[in-house]
């Protein structure tokens, strides 16, 4: 079983930046294939940035141009920076595999608030 811990949210102003972590322990064999995810209030979780299995990466249209997602095998992190944060991306963001049939137990999730 892989467990997930995220960090790095936060209160920011509308037009910053955060740079949220995510660390797995346990048995994950590659960031491969990892995402990270976030689920506003009265809303369904959504995928918004992705590790393809080939290696690239892909972005919801929503978050495109403004979050970069990117990770670190040796310490079994993926990390999401984003830049440019506007109200609609404050949601509790959570990271796990993008295939639904391999996912793990979603962790507790890392709270980002845009406030001005």
């Amino acid at each position: 079983q892989v467990h997930f811990v995220e960090s790095g949210g936060g209160l920011v102003q509308p037009g910053g930046s955060l740079r949220l972590s995510c660390a797995a322990s346990g048995r994950l064999a590659s960031l491969k294939g990892m995402g990270w995810y976030r689920q506003a209030p009265g809303k369904e979780r959504q995928l918004v940035a992705s590790i393809l299995y080939d290696g690239g990466t892909n972005y919801a249209d929503s978050v495109k141009d403004r979050f970069t997602i990117s990770g670190d095998s040796a310490k079994s992190t993926i990390y999401l920076q984003m830049n440019s944060l506007n109200f609609e991306d404050t949601a509790v963001y959570y990271c796990n595999k993008i295939v639904r049939q391999v996912q793990f137990n979603w962790g507790q999730g890392t709270q980002v608030t845009v406030s001005a």
